[in-house]
């Protein structure tokens, strides 16, 4: 954070005008914002984290995500820079394991589908069928729901082209 006000004021000197400062200044705030926005979202563990977490409890909670096994070395990545801090993997796998029995439900197979949120392969084999069912249904509700509000859409047209010739396709694709 400190890098950022530093680099805030050693635009001042170059900035003489007050409408030009302000939109400056509100660029570079904006510009912080996206920066620290994109640091909030890495998965990356902090020092304290990777010496403290109850390594079980992390487990359970990537379980209940649908993460696999191989998830568990993004926490060695993480760690491996803290001295003294080792990701205990039998306890991560132990509460890993736990998880999975609460992701491997129809009920979260079938909200996982009608969310519109893919399904991990993580699940035993044994009643897969009805999992594949319950998530097939409910992905079923999803796209239904998706054409539905895409018909609802000012710039729905029959024939792909919107309403004044120009078609509204969501990143250039043609859905």
């Amino acid at each position: 954070m400190t890098y950022i006000v530093k680099l805030i004021s050693s635009f001042k000197p170059l900035i003489t005008k007050p409408a030009v400062k302000a939109t400056s200044t509100l660029t570079l705030i904006m510009a912080a914002m996206v920066t620290l926005s994109g640091c909030a979202t890495t998965q990356s563990l902090t020092p304290q984290q990777c010496q403290a977490s109850d390594w079980q409890q992390v487990g359970y909670s990537d379980g209940s995500r649908g993460r696999s096994g191989a998830y568990f070395g993004h926490y060695t990545n993480s760690c491996a820079s803290v001295v003294g801090a080792t990701p205990n993997r039998m306890l991560w796998e132990q509460g890993r394991q736990q998880g999975l029995k609460n992701y491997c439900t129809e009920l979260s197979a079938y909200k996982h589908g009608r969310e519109g949120y893919d399904w991990q392969p993580v699940c035993p084999l044994e009643g897969i069928d009805k999992l594949e069912e319950a998530y097939s249904q409910g992905r079923y509700y999803y796209i239904r729901q998706r054409d539905l509000d895409s018909l609802r859409s000012p710039y729905y047209s029959p024939f792909g082209y919107g309403r004044l010739g120009y078609g509204y396709r969501p990143f250039g694709y043609g859905w």
